[in-house]
């Protein structure tokens, strides 16, 4: 992993926050605000050091609930734990199957939510429950779902295009002289 890694995953999701709040197309088409964070934090686990997931759990977090209603720092516990899950298993996880992201994004962007809802109801903060509610979790659940492959062939395309690669060698050279015969 290079320096350059960390950097695009944290303006990323700064950038996604950012967009998350001022763009309001699919609030109003779904009644649901589409949540990219719990995708960029599968993505953090399986391709990137603790350092970064734990950077991305707690700077997305506060950017998360800066532009929301949250109590200011409530969605670090939760992307931090989804995080650190799936870190510790990733040596387990197919990571390029496609599948395996797709599950992966579905159990991140279910569990982000949820979590974040028990820690409201434990500071007796009074989260709007509901039927409506089970609709907003289902569709961020399964847009986060769609969205984390798209999210992985994205970076996988920016390391490709901004990261060096050096040339691999070959034990044969050409301007080799083969003897043959005795």
């Amino acid at each position: 992993m290079n320096s350059l890694s960390p950097i695009l995953i944290l303006l990323t999701a700064f950038i996604a926050v950012f967009l998350e709040a001022s763009f309001d197309g699919f609030r109003h088409w779904l009644g649901v605000q589409i949540d990219l964070l719990p995708s960029l934090i599968v993505y953090a686990s399986l391709s990137s050091s603790m350092v970064t997931i734990t950077l991305l759990a707690v700077l997305g977090g506060l950017w998360f609930d800066s532009l929301s209603a949250n109590p200011l720092g409530i969605t670090v516990l939760p992307l931090f734990l989804a995080g650190f899950l799936i870190y510790l298993r990733r040596g387990l996880i197919l990571r390029e199957q496609i599948f395996a992201r797709w599950v992966l994004g579905l159990a991140a962007s279910g569990f982000v939510p949820l979590v974040t809802i028990v820690l409201l109801l434990t500071l007796r903060q009074a989260p709007l429950l509901g039927w409506e509610f089970v609709w907003q979790w289902m569709v961020m659940t399964a847009s986060g779902a769609l969205l984390t492959p798209v999210c992985f062939r994205f970076f996988d395309g920016l390391d490709h295009l901004l990261v060096y690669r050096p040339a691999k060698e070959s034990s044969f050279r050409p301007d080799r002289e083969i003897r043959r015969g005795r």
